[in-house]
């Protein structure tokens, strides 16, 4: 009885290297178009104006004075009147550390969104670091102490007290820290999912601070999910 021969299996194709060079480039050109259309319409979904914001900051500090906890309260008040429970996080003891670019502080998120967010962020005793490159503007307003500034090629300190507002434009980058005892009210619009890996690596590269890991992005999409749930993009 003779043996038997198996089948040999058909080599499959050589793939067209041609053809994956060409899906890629479409996709990377839907990608680069749809990211553009998005990011020329992305006004409409914003519902913070920074000026309100800046003036509501000035009005905590003419009423409270030094008292952090009071002018959160007075902010997170008037934010729930004017903007309604369901964009605002009401939980004011729910404070997170936070190491970014080199800077230590504490932050509590009062609203996440994909476009905006609204935080207090600051620290007893000082710090600094890199403030990032951002797809977002960046609002910084002192609420209590002093934020000083550095930009190359002007070789002079930046200085913003309590009632100022510092303003960081999309893709601008400097040196910054929060002198000794202050805090602000950041305010941040444009899109938030991509400051993300900036807010983070430090823990993943530096710190390990695992728990505040989990903290900073439960919190985050927490806030990111209950807003979109009620059409806050």
């Amino acid at each position: 009885m003779g043996t038997k021969v198996k089948p040999v299996a058909a080599a499959a194709p050589p793939r067209d290297p041609l053809r994956i060079l060409f899906v890629l480039a479409t996709v990377v050109v839907v990608f680069v178009y749809t990211f553009q259309y998005l990011d020329s319409i992305k006004d409409r979904w914003y519902i913070f104006d920074p000026t309100e914001l800046h003036e509501l900051s000035q009005a905590a500090v003419k009423a409270h004075g030094d008292d952090m906890p009071a002018m959160i309260s007075y902010i997170v008040a008037n934010l729930t009147a004017t903007h309604s429970l369901a964009h605002i996080n009401h939980r004011e003891d729910e404070w997170v550390l936070n190491n970014a670019g080199g800077a230590m502080g504490a932050m509590y998120v009062i609203h996440a969104s994909i476009t905006e967010y609204v935080i207090i962020f600051g620290t007893p005793i000082g710090t600094e670091g890199h403030t990032g490159r951002h797809v977002a503007d960046d609002y910084f307003n002192i609420l209590k102490g002093e934020q000083w500034a550095f930009s190359p090629p002007n070789l002079t300190m930046e200085v913003y007290p309590a009632g100022s507002v510092h303003h960081l434009p999309r893709g601008q980058v400097k040196q910054y820290k929060f002198h000794e005892g202050c805090f602000a009210l950041e305010y941040a619009r444009g899109w938030i999912p991509a400051m993300m890996p900036f807010g983070l690596a430090d823990i993943l590269t530096s710190t390990l601070d695992f728990p505040s890991f989990y903290d900073t992005v439960a919190i985050s999409a927490r806030e990111m999910g209950r807003n979109l749930l009620v059409g806050k993009i």
